[in-house]
């Protein structure tokens, strides 16, 4: 499908009623959308992929249905509290070269609008467009996406990423919303600052030990004294997302991984600390070969910790120089390591490798 539309200008400037918009498409229940394209006995029936697709060993969900998420059910959880909380579910295994496949295609899909298209994972992407109707260009790529794939779409729409990104959810599933700084308030701020992107369950708790537990009090708070207790650059930011600046033009650049990481989860906990050590040190060596792959050297290394029942710690250093020596990746994680409290048996180990970010820039990508 091809959408008519102009050559996408700076924000803010307009022709005759023509302005440049942001689009937040995403993917509804995407990896389970896969599944039951695949399967289509399984429509309208609770859906959970994750790990292997047995709840009877450890793992965690990645994805699950809308009818599975009815029941409490969420990517991340245990796949046994899964199956506890929806015992009725159908479990099923990752399979991700079906969901890099269906991706794929759809971003395609999104390319062909001659749009500007900012791939985010495999079920999201912003598309940057000059247009006086974002509304119907939106049903536009609603259309084609389910035209050509089969699969769902919400789109988010604003005057800048994070807005287009945050309305999103407004709309889902199948929805569109539209969010923009003449309606930011309006709608943001009385809620909660974690209903900002870029806001998580730690930061929400900092904020609100500050005294901030809103966007309208977020967006109002002094730079300089939320600079002193979060950060130079983080404090200034979290304000700036209070009053709903972010990124106003969609870059086709492709997407640039800031890390690579590795971890297993064990069947049967571990206990023995030198077992836990033996694992790190395989969990970076295999780091240290994806870092080889991707060409750039690491910067950082950080090690994390899940504790039995489910109590998850995480430490990091940075490295001396950048490497991609397989050598200094695992003396830095067993270094990393020995920062953990011993005692408790461990259920799951990873390890990741981070790269220099050219940018610095903390937004979200």
């Amino acid at each position: 499908m091809k959408i008519d539309h102009r050559v996408p200008c700076g924000v803010g400037e307009e022709d005759g009623g023509v302005a440049y918009w942001v689009l937040h498409v995403d993917l509804d229940q995407f990896i389970a959308a896969v599944e039951i394209l695949r399967r289509p006995e399984l429509e309208g029936r609770p859906v959970v992929v994750g790990g292997k697709g047995d709840p009877t060993q450890r793992g965690v969900v990645a994805t699950a249905s809308y009818a599975a998420r009815e029941h409490g059910v969420r990517s991340g959880m245990p796949m046994r509290t899964a199956a506890k909380r929806c015992p009725d579910a159908v479990f099923l295994p990752a399979d991700n070269p079906a969901y890099e496949e269906a991706s794929e295609e759809v971003m395609q899909v999104l390319r062909e609008t001659g749009a500007v298209v900012e791939v985010m994972g495999w079920d999201e992407a912003f598309v940057g467009v000059e247009t006086d109707d974002p509304v119907a260009f939106a049903r536009g790529i609603q259309a084609a996406v389910l035209d050509r794939t089969r699969l769902h779409c919400s789109i988010g729409i604003g005057d800048n990423l994070l807005r287009a990104k945050i309305t999103t959810d407004f709309g889902k599933p199948a929805g569109i919303s539209q969010l923009t700084a003449a309606t930011w308030f309006d709608v943001m701020g009385d809620r909660s600052t974690r209903a900002l992107w870029g806001v998580g369950a730690k930061t929400e708790q900092k904020l609100a030990a500050l005294g901030i537990s809103t966007v309208r009090e977020l967006a109002a708070a002094d730079r300089e004294a939320l600079a002193a207790e979060l950060g130079p650059t983080l404090g200034p930011y979290y304000v700036q997302l209070g009053r709903g600046i972010g990124r106003a033009k969609v870059d086709a650049t492709p997407w640039v991984a800031r890390s690579r990481s590795r971890e297993t989860t064990f069947q049967e906990n571990l206990s023995e600390w030198d077992d836990v050590r033996a694992e790190v040190i395989e969990l970076a060596h295999r780091v240290a070969a994806d870092v080889v792959a991707e060409g750039r050297p690491a910067l950082r290394v950080g090690v994390k910790v899940r504790f039995a029942p489910f109590i998850t710690r995480t430490h990091s250093m940075t490295l001396e120089a950048p490497t991609s020596d397989a050598a200094v990746l695992e003396a830095a994680a067993l270094q990393v390591l020995e920062m953990f409290r011993r005692g408790r048996d461990v259920r799951l180990l990873g390890v990741k490798a981070e790269f220099d970010h050219p940018t610095g820039d903390p937004e979200p990508r």
